[in-house]
């Protein structure tokens, strides 16, 4: 969302980036976190979000370490480009995707459509 502009975000993630941001603000100031601390932050900030949003993160973020969570993200980093890292092991080996075979199972009817005729 950090490359969209903020007037051309949907009115959901609007209001998950104001709790989101609320939530940080309050984790760096060392105040719990709860819906009317995310709430009070959000209106002060001038921006209004859907009722369910803060007690939504409140509870999310209950008892959550949001310095792991931090750390977390930040060391998962994006994917490479191009996928994966060649090694200098040798070259890659493609592996063979085995093709599925579906089974035709005969059933028994039992007579379900008024005739027992047997194909």
């Amino acid at each position: 969302m950090a490359s969209v502009e903020a007037s051309k975000l949907s009115k959901a993630e609007h209001d998950e980036l104001c709790c989101s941001y609320a939530a940080l603000m309050l984790h760096d100031d060392g105040v719990e976190i709860n819906a009317e601390k995310l709430l009070k932050v959000i209106k002060a900030s001038k921006n209004e979000v859907e009722a369910y949003w803060p007690a939504l993160f409140a509870k999310a973020l209950k008892g959550a370490d949001i310095n792991e969570l931090m750390t977390n993200l930040a060391s998962a980093g994006p994917a490479p480009a191009g996928g994966a890292v060649a090694n200098d092991a040798g070259p890659a080996v493609e592996e063979k995707k085995e093709e599925k075979k579906e089974e035709v199972e005969e059933v028994d009817m039992g007579g379900l459509f008024g005739d027992d005729d047997d194909y």
